[in-house]
């Protein structure tokens, strides 16, 4: 369980609720972790778990519409401000953490919407970024022509390549058990409020503007990773092109690790062990242990 839960002060008044994980001594960095879609940031139990077993703070938030923030029981509503807010929350979490460890490097981890989001605000802050990993991710613009933009977000459309299935979320993990899990759990299986889920995809239309991507900090490691049968990047398709908007834009550091079978949750996935252990590598490297 998380060592401490607390609530950030967001636009319009919403409060959000946030975790932190803290391990056993002196913290190494931060990990920052956003969540995906139609989830909520306690899925993430184990990897913070392995996070604060390698040395780092780890923080996160239960987006706008989402967990334990969610108004209402409007699940998938991200209320007034809507995707703008969800995004400029990321930096509310960060200030919040950096205010009790100021010279912590930072890594921001952001998984399917919320590497989304993460890919959002490193445009304007990759300054202040030790790194940034993106999970079960793509290109908002590139899949946008495959989307509905007038309706909600049907995560269960996703399932399609892999009907006839045991469950509409088949798409999610090769595992079973997690697939259960999910499905079994009330917080989890919606997705965005139309405007909400417009306002996604117009935002992510920034990703495809050069200039945008040239405001980037140059020497910025990224890492990337990802299920080549997830079906959100196209059979690898539209996180290639990811990468390769990411390079031309200057920056010099950028790494894809794809594995072979895995679908879109890889921290869920069957090899989650292989996965989580090159996440720590990469860590190690970019946020290296001191002495």
């Amino acid at each position: 369980m998380p060592t401490q839960t607390f609530e950030i002060s967001s636009a319009h008044g919403v409060a959000v609720t946030a975790y932190r994980w803290e391990p056993a001594g002196r913290p190494r960095g931060i990990v920052q972790l956003t969540h995906g879609m139609g989830e909520h940031l306690l899925r993430y139990e184990p990897l913070a778990t392995a996070l604060t077993g390698a040395g780092f703070l780890v923080v996160g938030q239960d987006h706008r519409g989402h967990g334990a923030t969610v108004q209402d029981g409007r699940w998938g509503e991200l209320g007034p401000g809507g995707w703008g807010e969800l995004v400029r929350d990321i930096g509310r979490l960060s200030a919040a953490v950096r205010g009790d460890h100021p010279d912590l490097p930072l890594v921001l981890l952001g998984h399917s919407m919320g590497s989304f989001a993460a890919q959002q605000y490193v445009l304007d802050h990759s300054a202040e970024l030790a790194g940034l990993v993106l999970t079960g991710t793509t290109l908002l613009d590139l899949l946008e022509p495959a989307v509905d933009l007038d309706g909600p977000t049907d995560l269960s459309a996703f399932n399609a390549p892999f009907e006839p299935a045991r469950t509409e979320y088949d798409w999610l993990s090769r595992d079973p058990a997690q697939v259960d899990a999910y499905v079994a759990d009330p917080r989890c299986g919606f997705g965005l409020a139309t405007e909400d889920s417009r306002q996604m995809f117009v935002s992510g239309r920034e990703l495809a503007d050069a200039d945008r991507l040239r405001g980037l900090r140059g020497d910025l490691p990224v890492y990337i990773a990802v299920g080549d049968a997830d079906p959100l990047n196209g059979q690898l398709a539209l996180v290639h092109a990811l990468v390769d908007r990411l390079r031309q834009a200057g920056l010099q550091d950028v790494t894809l690790q794809a594995y072979a079978g895995a679908r879109h949750e890889v921290f869920n996935e069957t090899n989650r062990d292989e996965v989580v252990a090159d996440l720590l590598a990469w860590l190690d490297r970019v946020v290296p242990t001191a002495g």
